[in-house]
């Protein structure tokens, strides 16, 4: 969900954004990137997990959603979840980064909007909260937002304690309570909800594209001329920091936080971006980060892989070392699997995928970690020279 800003105007928020202190603040202990999943393309606008984290629920390309196990096994999945009627009715025709919500014994949020792809156009000027059953994925009901408050829904985040749902409108925070998202307030005939907090200014200078709350903060993805960053905000206060920033070629879309592919973090990247070459093509990407502690002083290698038909099982053999000598009995980590190294500092990691992908193998003893390279796996040439479709974003 491409949100490209005047270069000028861009250049000087991020300016100020980096320049102060207490909305800059160094977390403490980085995000690492520890390997990036190659999805299918389908799976493009976002992403969350239900309360056990036993399903991942993805959105795309325009108004699909899909089911997966936490290894990205899909399990359930419809092209088209806004039913006809509703569009008709409404215009509605994308949705993006979705939420669970404990409302209703259990459900998916599903910020929806009206979407020219040709133009970019936002075509109705509204936005509202579609509901979907989790477990067959049916399309139950959806209540429309206040216009005069917001203009479209691009993402949903429920807060921890599930009273809230939270989005954006322009600069600022919106929150709307999970109880006004109801049967008694349905569209199209039910009365337009509205939010019970606002956090002016407290959307981040590369804007939003999705958004997962972890550790009781809000973590907001975005990016804006090849910056790609994500902050965390409180809440409480509107007060942000920034926890990742890297340089890529792709279209940011939607968090999550989820322990799964040796990960805590999940961010989706989709294969859209004119004018540079993919870093992660050529279908969807989910990138995994994990927490580290603040000293990178190991050296890890990743000196073979086995991998037969995915899914399917691989062995990674690593190598790690500190100052040139073996790290023995240590542990290794690599896609979702873990060994700990011999004597000699090597260890064979055995894991099972589902999909190919790129991945780090990952080393911590106490307060100081190693990484490897990203190593390709069940990738091949011939698909990593395959075209990427037009933009799904809104």
């Amino acid at each position: 969900m491409r949100r490209k800003a005047i270069a000028s105007v861009f250049a000087v928020l991020l300016t100020l954004a980096l320049a102060a202190p207490a909305q800059a603040q160094d977390p403490g202990r980085p995000w690492v990137l520890t390997g990036a999943s190659s999805v299918p393309t389908r799976y493009w606008q976002g992403l969350t997990s239900d309360a056990a984290d036993s399903n991942l629920f993805f959105i795309g390309v325009f108004r699909g959603l899909w089911r997966t196990t936490p290894g990205l096994h899909q399990n359930a999945g419809v092209s088209d979840v806004i039913p006809p009627a509703v569009a008709q009715a409404e215009g509605y025709n994308h949705i993006g980064d979705p939420t669970w919500n404990p409302g209703d014994g259990g459900r998916v949020i599903l910020p929806m909007e009206c979407f020219d792809p040709g133009t970019g156009e936002n075509t109705c000027g509204k936005g509202a909260f579609g509901v979907a059953n989790p477990t067959n994925l049916a399309f139950r009901y959806y209540v429309n937002l206040d216009p005069a408050e917001i203009p479209k829904a691009m993402w949903a985040e429920t807060s921890p304690d599930g009273l809230l749902i939270w989005t954006s409108s322009g600069n600022d925070l919106l929150a709307y309570r999970s109880s006004d998202v109801s049967l008694a307030n349905r569209g199209p005939n039910g009365p337009v909800i509205h939010p019970v907090r606002r956090l002016s200014g407290a959307v981040p200078p590369t804007g939003i594209t999705g958004a997962v709350f972890r550790e009781g903060r809000l973590l907001l993805a975005g990016e804006s001329d090849g910056l790609y960053q994500v902050w965390s905000v409180n809440t409480r206060t509107g007060g942000r920091r920034l926890e990742i920033q890297r340089r890529m070629c792709g279209e940011s879309e939607g968090l999550d936080a989820v322990p799964t592919l040796n990960g805590n973090l999940h961010w989706l990247i989709a294969p859209f971006d004119p004018g540079c070459e993919l870093t992660f093509g050529p279908t969807s990407a989910l990138l995994h980060f994990k927490r580290a502690p603040v000293h990178q002083i190991f050296q890890v290698v990743v000196t073979n892989t086995q991998v037969g038909t995915l899914p399917g099982q691989v062995r990674a053999t690593v190598h790690a070392t500190v100052g040139g000598q073996p790290l023995r009995d240590v542990r290794v980590s690599f896609a979702g699997g873990a060994a700990r190294t011999g004597d000699n500092g090597f260890a064979t990691v055995v894991t099972t995928l589902e999909l190919p992908g790129r991945f780090k193998a990952f080393v911590r003893r106490d307060e100081n970690y190693g990484l490897s390279n990203l190593v390709p796996v069940g990738m091949s040439q011939a698909t990593k020279r395959l075209a990427a479709p037009r933009s799904g974003a809104g």
